[in-house]
C-alpha cells in the first residue's frame, strides 16, 4: 500500500459533502450548470462586503514596509487588540492581545486547541448532529471522539446526557453554535447549565475540563436571535472561528481562537496555543488577511440576503411536506428525510438533479443537509425540482 493504512480507511469515510460536490461536478458537465441544483457544499455565494475592498485596495496602493515579512507566531499585536476588543463587548471580563492566536481558519483553531490540550487517549464530547471533520481533527492529536446525542426535534444539547458521558478521561466538550447542520443556536439557560455540570465535573474527576466553542457563523443570526458569550457562562472556554462566512473569505483561511482570560492557568494555555500553531506547520495565518480583517471586525457580509434565502427554501419545502427546523442562524437547513435510509433519499434526489449531503454524514441518520447559501437564482429554479422529488414520496 503506498499510503498509511489509517488514512486508506479514513478515505473511506471521509466527508459526503466533498463527495456530492465532485457528483454535482460531474451532473453539471452532462445537464449544464443551470439545470444542477447542488446544495451540497457551505462555499458563500456572496461577495465580501465593500469594505474589504476598499482596505484591500488601500493596502496595495500604500502598503506597510514589511507587511509580507514573518510576524509573532500568535499573529499581529494590532490585529489580536482588534479581535480581543471586539469579543470584550460581550464578554464579561475583558480580553487583551495576548488571549488571541491568529490561525488558517476555524480548522486551524480547532486543531490548535485539541493539540494544547489533549493527551492520548483523552476524550472529546461532540454532539450529535456535528461538523463532519471534527472527528479527523480529535484524532489527528491523539483524542478519542465521544458523541452524545442532542434533543431530538429541537437539536439542543441534552445536559443530562452529556452528564453521563463525562468521566475520568474528558478533556473537553466541543460544541457549534449557530449549527452545522441545523442552524440551531444554544440559549444562554442552556450554556449556564453545561457551565455548572463542567465546573462540577471538574472538580470530581481533579482535571480541566475545557468548552470549545466553534463559532464561523457567529454574526449569521436571523430574526432577532441572539449568540451569547460563552465566556460569560463558562469559565475554561475556547472560541474557534473564522471569518469565512460573516466576511465571505473561506479562501483566504483566515480565523483565530481565543481563551477566556478566567481560564485556568491562561498563560500556560496560550504558551501551549502558540507553540502549536508553529509545529504543526501553520506557524502564522496569511499576514495580508490579518491586515485586513484588523479592519472589519464591526463588517458583515449582508445578513438580510442570507435570511432570504432561508425563507424561500424552508417555506417550500416544509409546504411539501419536508419537516425541519426553521434555522436561527448558519446557512443551513436539516429536514428528515421521508424515508428512514438517508443515502438511498440522497440517490433518489440525483433524478431531479437535486444534490444534498446525507446526515449519516454528520451522525445522524435520517436527515439531509442543504446549504442555501447558493444563488437565489438557483433556489428558485430548483422549486418544481422539489415538488417532483416530494411527489415521489407522497405516500411513502
Amino acid at each position: 500500500m503506498a499510503i498509511a493504512a489509517k488514512i486508506s480507511a479514513s478515505l473511506e469515510k471521509s466527508s459526503w459533502i466533498r463527495k456530492m460536490f465532485e457528483q454535482g461536478n460531474e451532473l453539471r458537465k452532462i445537464h449544464g450548470n443551470d439545470n444542477v441544483f447542488d446544495f451540497t457544499i457551505g462555499n458563500p455565494a456572496i461577495e465580501p462586503p465593500d469594505a474589504f475592498n476598499r482596505h484591500l485596495l488601500e493596502l496595495a496602493q500604500h502598503p506597510i514596509p514589511g507587511m509580507h515579512r514573518y510576524m509573532s507566531n500568535a499573529g499581529y499585536e494590532e490585529t489580536r487588540k482588534a479581535i480581543a476588543d471586539r469579543i470584550s463587548e460581550s464578554s464579561p471580563q475583558p480580553l487583551e492581545a495576548r488571549h488571541i492566536v491568529m490561525t488558517c481558519g476555524a480548522g486551524g483553531a480547532l486543531n490548535v486547541t485539541l493539540k494544547t490540550i489533549l493527551d492520548p487517549g483523552d476524550e472529546v464530547i461532540v454532539l450529535n448532529p456535528f461538523f463532519v471533520e471534527y472527528r479527523f481533527y480529535i484524532d489527528n492529536h491523539g483524542g478519542v471522539t465521544k458523541e452524545v446525542p442532542t434533543v431530538p426535534e429541537t437539536f439542543l444539547p441534552d445536559i443530562s446526557a452529556i452528564e453521563r458521558a463525562i468521566g475520568g478521561k474528558t478533556r473537553a466538550i466541543l460544541i457549534n453554535s449557530p449549527n452545522n447542520p441545523t442552524g440551531v443556536v444554544y440559549p444562554a439557560e442552556l450554556l449556564d447549565e453545561l457551565g455548572a455540570l463542567l465546573e462540577r465535573k471538574g472538580r470530581e474527576y481533579r482535571r480541566t475540563i475545557y468548552l470549545i466553542s466553534d463559532e464561523p457563523y457567529a454574526r449569521i443570526l436571523y430574526d432577532g436571535a441572539h449568540l451569547p458569550c460563552v465566556f460569560a457562562h463558562i469559565r475554561n472556554a475556547v472560541i474557534a472561528t473564522s471569518h469565512s462566512k460573516d466576511l465571505a473569505l473561506p479562501g483566504e483561511r483566515i480565523g483565530y481562537l481565543a481563551a477566556n482570560p478566567a481560564m485556568d492557568d491562561v498563560d500556560q494555555f496560550m504558551a501551549g496555543a502558540i507553540f502549536s500553531n508553529r509545529i504543526l506547520g501553520y506557524v502564522n495565518a496569511p499576514a495580508l488577511m490579518q491586515r485586513l480583517v484588523a479592519r472589519l471586525q464591526h463588517e458583515s457580509v449582508d445578513i438580510a440576503a442570507y435570511q432570504e434565502k432561508r425563507d424561500l427554501l424552508y417555506n417550500h419545502i416544509t409546504a411539501l411536506g419536508f419537516a425541519t427546523v426553521k434555522p436561527q442562524g448558519a446557512f443551513y437547513l436539516f429536514p428528515r428525510t421521508p424515508i428512514e435510509d438517508d443515502v438511498a433519499f440522497v440517490q433518489r434526489a440525483l433524478k431531479y438533479n437535486i444534490l444534498t449531503v446525507p446526515g449519516s454524514g454528520f451522525g445522524m441518520a435520517g436527515h439531509v443537509r442543504l446549504a442555501y447559501c447558493v444563488d437565489k437564482a438557483m433556489i428558485e429554479r430548483s422549486l418544481p425540482a422539489w415538488e417532483k422529488l416530494a411527489a415521489e414520496f407522497a405516500h411513502a
